[in-house]
């Protein structure tokens, strides 16, 4: 089999204006980078703002694990499925962080035959929007040690300075820094560190915008600092709104490329979801909906993460819900989830594929919670036999999901059509939406709604810090909006060894951010870190170019 990155240099890529065409967007509405990606002008929005919206699918997952789920792939070849039907459709993506691409995962545009193309380019740099972001985010910074080191007029504590500076790398050793070193003409020194670029608040606040006037209201909003009698220094008291919209005025438009089938695909905005809120822009899903008849999307991680926060924010703000739900689990995560070791998943155990089916069920259940019919991705694998792929059927059946084997990965569209039929055939079960919490219940309430129903936890914990920030937020009335958990991706609880359905514990939050740019509180929880690090052998070590420019390596 050949590698993803050869795969997609192999692709015959159509032009990007044939893409568009495809999708009834004319050329006059495109900004080109190049023959195979482009961006939407947002003067396309007026021409079709008042369309009805199209069918919205959200891809989501059980708890990853290293077996892999395919969640992207998934999201891609089911796009792929229903073009095949001739339906009117476009997948709607995340764009894909340089940090893990050099880091552990590689690459993230699908694999095999459901990739989004042209897939190097996806991954190394785009369209510049991580840049843009990365940019703004240190400008605000800049400006922000430059008003203290010029008279602190705002009488701005420097020990609650609690705007960081980002990079869209891992690296462990800028989490805690000390800056301003060097005598009084370098500045006012103090302690800060870095965060990942898709954790900064302006990557949130370009995912949830609903315009560019949108987009420079949150700005503004921003929390960077708090003066020394506790008031909260908005990022607009700084006078720099302008200036940090600026550096939006392109990123803010929905990028357009194409899957290895030809299927439109918007590719913007990219939070990850276990330390931010996992979901591409509201203005790409929006543009979609409204030049599609079918939307594929999906949230980052296990549904317990991304699809939470699709749905309890990013619903929330855009007036938007799923038509249906899809998890994708492969037969190989689940015996995991039931404690086989990744060197024993080949091998056929019904006892652990039993005991880690309960995370697939865990989810459903969720799913369900929210009033949304749910459907079940089975990704196909060699070694997945007739025994296992039933009972997983049966098991998922009882709960009321439809169940699809997915041969996406090896097949493109062709290997997803069954999927589709059981996504259209959701359509028509009863959906009754609703949110989890409302945005006036006190911050505890959201937190606890969440742990309780969506985690299975027994309670939540607040750390002495994180009861001392609750009571200060509440106290600048800050605490009226949606919460996003910043938690372990690996396991429903906050404990990442604890797999499968864990039961009997309770979550601790030690850390509370106010984002009200983005319109929502970070409760922090675990061990979860917004500065990765690199592995051992980051998967930078693997990758190359050589004098023709042909990239290996990437994935």
């Amino acid at each position: 089999m050949k590698t993803d990155v050869e795969i997609a240099q192999e692709a015959e890529m159509q032009d990007i204006r044939d893409i568009a065409g495809k999708l009834e967007i004319s050329e006059d509405e495109l900004e080109l980078y190049g023959r195979y990606k482009a961006k939407i002008s947002l003067e396309a929005w007026e021409r079709v703002k008042d369309r009805p919206n199209g069918r919205l699918v959200l891809v989501t997952a059980i708890n990853p694990t290293p077996a892999g789920e395919g969640k992207t792939t998934t999201s891609v070849g089911l796009a792929d499925a229903f073009h095949r039907q001739g339906k009117k459709v476009a997948v709607a993506l995340r764009e894909p962080s340089l940090g893990p691409c050099f880091g552990l995962k590689g690459g993230a545009a699908g694999g095999g035959y459901a990739q989004v193309v042209p897939m190097e380019d996806i991954n190394l740099h785009f369209t510049g929007d991580f840049h843009a972001i990365t940019t703004a985010h240190n400008l605000l910074a800049a400006v922000l040690d430059n008003h203290i080191q010029q008279g602190n007029a705002l009488d701005i504590d420097v020990r609650r300075v609690v705007w960081k500076r980002v990079l869209d790398l891992n690296d462990r050793a800028l989490r805690h820094v000390v800056i301003g070193l060097g005598g009084k003409a370098h500045g006012v020194p103090r302690e800060t560190g870095f965060d990942i670029t898709v954790a900064s608040e302006m990557m949130a606040i370009l995912c949830l915008a609903s315009d560019l006037e949108d987009m420079k209201k949150r700005l503004g909003e921003i929390v960077v600092a708090y003066t020394r009698g506790g008031r909260a220094v908005r990022a607009k008291e700084l006078h720099v709104t302008g200036a940090l919209t600026l550096l939006f005025k392109d990123a803010i438009k929905p990028n357009l490329v194409q899957t290895l089938e030809g299927t439109p695909a918007f590719i913007h905005g990219g939070p990850f979801a276990n330390i931010a809120h996992g979901c591409n822009s509201i203005m790409a899903t929006k543009f979609a909906l409204k030049f599609a008849d079918y939307v594929v999307t999906e949230a980052g991680f296990g549904a317990d993460l991304g699809a939470e926060k699709f749905l309890n924010i990013k619903c929330r703000f855009a007036g938007i819900h799923p038509d249906a739900v899809v998890i994708v689990a492969t037969v190989r995560a689940l015996k995991m989830h039931g404690g086989l070791d990744k060197t024993e998943l080949d091998r056929v155990d019904m006892s652990a594929l039993e005991k880690g089916l309960a995370n697939l069920t865990k989810h459903i259940e969720n799913i369900q919670k929210f009033g949304l019919p749910a459907v079940v991705a089975v990704n196909a694998f060699p070694t997945d036999t007739k025994e296992e792929l039933d009972f997983v059927e049966r098991e998922c059946r009882a709960m009321g999901a439809e169940v699809a084997l997915s041969e996406v990965w090896a097949k493109g569209g062709e290997g997803g059509l069954k999927l589709a039929e059981k996504v259209e055939a959701a359509f028509d079960k009863p959906n009754s939406f609703h949110f989890l919490y409302e945005t006036d219940q006190t911050i505890p309430e959201k937190i606890e709604a969440v742990a309780r129903e969506i985690y299975g936890a027994d309670g939540v914990d607040f750390t002495g810090a994180a009861q001392k920030q609750l009571q200060e937020i509440e106290a600048l009335g800050l605490d009226k909006m949606p919460v996003c958990m910043a938690k372990t991706q690996y396991s429903l609880s906050d404990d990442p060894a604890k797999l499968g359905r864990p039961s009997g514990f309770r979550i601790t939050v030690r850390e509370l951010r106010v984002s009200a740019g983005a319109g929502f509180i970070v409760a922090l929880t675990g061990n979860i870190l917004t500065m990765p690090g690199l592995p051992r052998h980051p998967a930078a070590e693997n990758m190359d170019i050589d004098k023709d420019g042909r990239i290996t390596g990437l994935f």
